[in-house]
């Protein structure tokens, strides 16, 4: 904040920033009740789910992909231990998503910061991540929107109209709707590009996951698309990396990892703005 309790310049306001949270959510929000209705349908016809047991773990793993992948085995007869192996590695990337968003909940309550772990998905990560930097600051009101608002009721609402419905539905795949998700995700990763290593790295990373996803399985396409994409990408030289905020700099910590203030501002602030 500037003199006077005015925003400083180039930081958006508290109120701005929000609008544009939701304006980037609402495709994710489409796309979580597509995908959800899909994994409710699969979860019941193909794993033989009971609506209970589909419900549940739409609420407790609270995980798309690997919620997907799970099924997938349960229909193939794969035993539950190596279900449990291959979709914990398949959720691996939450360690790096937790420690990029570790900073900005510093001071913040365990109880807080347990149940932000729980609810912490792709795209609560990309929105969440883009608003605080946008910010400058944490805003707990951004990631429970986000994160509650956006990507939990949503899929929620999904899974539980593909329990009921599903069977009196068309094919969600002839709406488009698994085209969707992908759409919504690329967008926000535009936003986290800063020079040619991250878009060598997203690059690379979809043509090795798309490429291994076809000829292997999708789990096994996730995990090697995440390895090698960021692998690619830190071969890039630094002299013709062209970053805008290099590895080291400050501007690399105010981008991602540090928060220009770790606390809320005030109530009678936020009001000002």
């Amino acid at each position: 904040m500037a003199d006077g309790g005015l925003p400083a310049a180039g930081v958006p306001t508290v109120r701005s920033a929000r609008r544009r949270l939701a304006f980037d959510g609402i495709g994710i929000m489409v796309s979580g009740v597509g995908f959800g209705f899909v994994y409710g349908l699969t979860a019941r016809t193909d794993a033989g789910f009971s609506p209970i047991d589909v419900m549940a773990m739409s609420v407790f793993v609270f995980a798309g992909a690997a919620q997907f992948a799970a099924i997938g085995y349960v229909a193939a007869g794969v035993p539950w231990p190596v279900i449990g192996i291959l979709t914990g590695l398949l959720n691996a990337r939450h360690v790096l998503y937790s420690a990029a968003l570790g900073p900005w909940f510093r001071g913040r309550s365990f109880g807080e910061r347990a149940v932000a772990a729980q609810v912490l998905t792709d795209e609560v990560f990309a929105l969440s991540l883009s608003h605080f930097r946008r910010l400058g600051r944490f805003d707990a009101f951004g990631y429970w929107f986000a994160g509650i608002v956006v990507d939990f009721i949503p899929w929620f609402l999904g899974t539980l109209s593909g329990v009921l419905l599903g069977d009196a539905i068309v094919d969600p795949e002839r709406l488009g709707l698994d085209v969707i998700f992908a759409a919504a995700m690329a967008g926000l990763a535009v936003g986290l590009i800063t020079g040619r290593r991250e878009l060598v790295a997203a690059v690379v990373g979809a043509v090795v996951g798309v490429a291994v996803s076809l000829v292997v399985s999708p789990t096994v396409g996730i995990i090697a698309g995440g390895f090698v994409g960021p692998a690619a990408g830190l071969l890039v030289p630094a002299a013709s990396a062209q970053d805008r905020a290099p590895s080291g700099s400050q501007a690399l910590a105010d981008r991602y990892l540090m928060p220009r203030s770790l606390k809320e501002a005030p109530p009678e602030a936020e009001e000002k703005r």
